[in-house]
């Protein structure tokens, strides 16, 4: 507790009691919400404790700790006791069968997803949260596994439908048996307060996170911008990025953000010089034991020379260049792949093998090219050169001269560093390298190369007491050559080394603290976007300031495991990922649903998620690998978006469904613009986790068209005070963006039947009809060009005067405008000028907005009648 002067203990009083009924009660072996049983045989060590008697000291705004102790009699705490001391300690919180549950649970180390059932044992290992359906009550209840003391912990299927609850401290040396707060519970009659609710209780009660409304997001987030990643993988050099830059530019879509992914970095193999670049490597996976020599940029870019591509006679790209490096290095890990298998079987000759794969390194060495490019200078390649015309510094200098749209300049880094951590007696660090040690929760996981890699070469650890420093010595020097972000991946190898540091709760808090304070002193407190990272020890301690993250897995072109049709299947298996995983995120960080490729099969599939997620849009194409028309349905020619207003979620009857496998689910998401709501509907069947493979496979016989309905109550409006007006219409107009459809709705009428074919989708804008005067009705539909047609509309008043009325909009981008309105309009104003409409019976009102550079792309419109 804060001691008796301490400002924060008024505060706190107020977290005791706020003297209504406690929802929750355990008593003879059950633990109950509201009367009604949740779990059946509790074990006796089991507790239970309400929120306000577990207060402790909170940094907290007080209107947020207000608002938390009003609610305090929906939630608690469960704990348990134990005999012996453990570092993992596993305990069965009781049963339950025959109840529906919406889960999530770590498929990877890094990356959680979605998981439904209805009974204990049929829960996943390591699963990060489930919420239970209570419709006796009209109710939800939330089970949060969290951390307390040095502990952090999961939920576990058990057997006869036991929940188990596993904590562990992740070092042996670290040990208890006693738990009061282990686990979170809470319940409301609404899923999404739910989420706000008990999340928002944790911010009080752990004080060591923030919640998303607390923290300032990075400008990117309402921006469109180009990662490296897919377009070079470790083969990325400068002169790819400025052509890939270039392209997007003169396609008419300019970049206003850029991330230089993995491939920058000064990295090595340990063995090799412990000053120089490892050499040749392409694919992901190469670089995984390699290791942090140098922070500063490596060869590549460090031999940039200042002006080389503002000339005439820049340097030309071969676009096929990458492309033969990644095809020669496929077949060099092909080829390693079945010298490994030879090895497995007994075959000792493996000269063959040997000799193929030496003959495959020497032509990707040719490939690759021992001369510099003309963009390069070797005289300032082996040297730290401080100069300002070369390296990384000339060239984000560079860029912007030649880009002025472009804002923001990212790069990648593991939170270790590098992949492999840092190389110990490279840098004035204290680094050690670690042996892996992979928790037993981890068992149940997808087989992943990163951990196959990771725990081959271990990490080499910086010590904790100097993260401070690991994270500044990065930064620092990055923010001083024109770096405004980095995207921080690998995030949760932390807890595979934390066995001499006080176990995974203690290093992690080290580590954040000293990315924290890095974040704050060289981005702007916001340039960070958070990657690798699905765990909830990062969200309970590393969040503090971090605003931003992903919120799925990998944009995976293809299946790596060589199913053809994973092209189509791991499309839809990432949007359920970034849907579901946004109901808890998204209270902590914005949600990132990462990039794709605009020339994929299922491109279009991809960019209407991305049209309606309420986050960044960023591609991963290749140079001279794009599709501008879909771009440009996405994207302003200013490189800004028609972004929503809210983050996407599921519609409440897809909360407990399975839209990936269940032949018959099609995933909703629903979203607010500002003045009308959006739900997308995506037909994501035909893949999905298998447990008893441990593994996402493809499930085929589900890949096909399912139908389902839709209404206007299932958007959630009352989410946001700005929307909740919205709901209160007695009218809708609802626009089929695909089928280019003009319908209208009440509350009261049927919901609209619709079918939808695999792997595509279709987007429905609702907005409220308003009457103007006494007969007209008039809606704004937006841009009909743009995916999310209805955030192209930035303003929106109606006027009565004794001679007219009217409809006066702002409206942002060029295209096909679109209204409904029940009466033609005595004329239409364009940006001060009377136009021609069009006026169909209908009620389509229709106009061509052209884009006006001077003005941001933005037409003052005005209908009136």
């Amino acid at each position: 507790m804060a001691p008796p002067d301490d400002p924060v203990s008024p505060i706190l009083s107020l977290c005791r009691s706020n003297g209504l009924e406690q929802y929750f009660d355990l008593s003879n072996g059950k633990f109950s919400v509201k009367g009604v049983p949740l779990l059946s045989e509790v074990p006796s060590n089991v507790t239970f404790n309400h929120f306000h008697s577990t207060s402790q000291s909170s940094d907290a705004p007080f209107p947020l700790i207000q608002r938390v102790r009003a609610l305090s009699h929906k939630g608690g705490f469960l704990g348990f006791n134990k005999e012996e001391p453990s570092d993992r300690l596993m305990n069965s919180l009781g049963r339950f069968s025959n109840r529906d549950f919406l889960s999530i649970f770590r498929f990877k180390t890094w990356w959680s997803t979605m998981w439904v059932g209805n009974s204990g044992s049929s829960l996943q290992m390591e699963t990060q949260w489930v919420l239970l359906d209570v419709p006796e009550i009209k109710s939800y209840v939330i089970i949060l596994p969290i951390i307390e003391g040095s502990f952090r912990s999961a939920l576990h299927p058990g057997t006869d439908d036991h929940v188990m609850i596993c904590a562990e401290s992740g070092s042996t040396q670290v040990q208890a048996s006693n738990f009061d707060a282990i686990a979170y519970v809470h319940a409301s009659e609404n899923p999404y307060n739910l989420m706000k609710e008990a999340y928002s209780a944790l911010r009080v009660h752990l004080n060591t996170l923030r919640l998303l409304e607390e923290k300032t997001v990075p400008n990117l987030v309402d921006k469109f911008g180009w990662c490296t990643w897919d377009a070079f993988y470790l083969t990325v050099e400068p002169v790819g990025v400025w052509h890939g830059v270039k392209e997007f530019v003169e396609g008419g879509v300019s970049p206003r953000f850029l991330i230089i992914d993995d491939g920058w970095q000064s990295i090595n193999l340990d063995g090799e010089d412990l000053h120089e670049d490892a050499k040749n490597l392409v694919l992901s996976g190469t670089q995984m034991t390699a290791r942090l020599h140098r922070f500063e940029e490596c060869k590549k870019f460090r031999n940039y020379r200042g002006g080389s591509m503002l000339g005439p006679d820049a340097p030309s790209f071969d676009p096929k260049k990458p492309k033969l490096l990644i095809a020669k290095a496929i077949e060099i890990e092909h080829a390693e792949k079945n010298r490994d298998k030879a090895i497995q079987s007994g075959v000792t000759d493996l000269s063959e093998f040997e000799t193929k794969i030496q003959k495959l390194k020497q032509e990707l060495k040719e490939i690759i090219g021992e001369e510099e490019s003309s963009a390069s200078n070797e005289g300032c390649g082996s040297c730290s050169c401080g100069a300002d015309n070369y390296g990384m510094k000339a060239f984000t200098s560079d860029l912007r001269t030649k880009f002025k749209g472009l804002d923001d300049i990212y790069v990648w880094h593991a939170l270790c560093g590098a992949w492999g951590g840092v190389r110990p007696g490279a840098t004035h660090l204290s680094a050690k390298v670690i042996p892996c040690k992979v928790s037993p929760g981890l068992d149940g996981t997808m087989t992943d190369l990163a951990v196959v890699k990771i725990v081959e070469g271990g990490i080499g650890l910086v010590n904790p007491d100097q993260a401070d420093n690991l994270f500044d010595a990065m930064h620092s020097y990055l923010s001083k050559v024109g770096i405004t972000g980095v995207k921080v991946d690998v995030i949760h190898t932390l807890e595979y080394v934390s066995e001499e540091y006080g176990g995974r709760v203690e290093l992690a808090k080290a580590y954040y603290k000293g990315l924290t304070h890095s974040l704050q002193k060289n981005f702007n407190g916001t340039g960070l976007i958070a990657s690798m990272h699905q765990c909830n020890d990062f969200f309970f301690l590393g969040t503090k300031q971090i605003s931003i993250g992903r919120v799925g897995d990998d944009f995976w072109f293809q299946d790596p495991n060589g199913d053809p049709m994973g092209v189509y299947w791991l499309q839809g298996v990432h949007m359920i990922h970034c849907a579901y995983n946004s109901m808890w995120m998204g209270q902590i960080i914005h949600p990132d649903w990462d990039m794709f490729q605009s020339d994929h099969p299922c491109a279009k599939f991809h960019a209407g998620s991305r049209a309606i997620c309420g986050g960044p849009v960023y591609v991963s194409d290749s140079v001279a690998g794009h599709d501008f028309n879909l771009i440009k349905k996405l994207v302003y020619p200013d490189g800004t978006i028609p972004k929503c207003q809210h983050f996407a979620l599921p519609t409440r009857d897809c909360l407990f469904k399975n839209p990936l496998f269940d032949n018959k689910t099609v995933l909703k998401i629903w979203n607010f613009n500002k003045y009308g709501g959006v739900i997308g509907a995506f037909n994501c069947q035909g893949a999905g986790w298998d447990p008893k493979e441990q593994r996402i496979k493809g499930y085929s016989d589900c890949y096909k068209p399912i139908s389902c309905s839709l209404h206007v109550s299932e958007i959630e409006w009352d989410q946001k005070i700005e929307a909740a007006n919205l709901c209160k219409a007695e009218e809708y107009v609802v626009y089929l963006n695909q089928a280019e459809e003009l319908r209208l709705v009440t509350p009261k009428s049927d919901a609209i039947q619709i079918t939808i074919q695999p792997s595509t989708f279709e987007l429905f804008s609702f907005v409220p009809i308003k009457k103007i005067g006494s007969s007209i009705k008039f809606a704004p539909i937006g841009l009909t060009n743009m995916f999310n047609s209805g955030g192209s509309v930035q303003e929106l008043e109606y006027k009565t005067t004794a001679v007219e009325f009217s409809a006066q909009m702002k409206v942002k981008g060029g295209g096909n405008f679109l209204a409904y309105s029940s009466e033609s309009p005595k004329k239409c104003c364009l940006n001060g000028t009377e136009v021609a409409f069009e006026w169909s019976t209908d009620g389509k009102l229709t106009l061509n907005l052209p884009w006006v550079e001077e003005a941001a792309g933005n037409s003052d419109v005005v209908f009136a009648f």
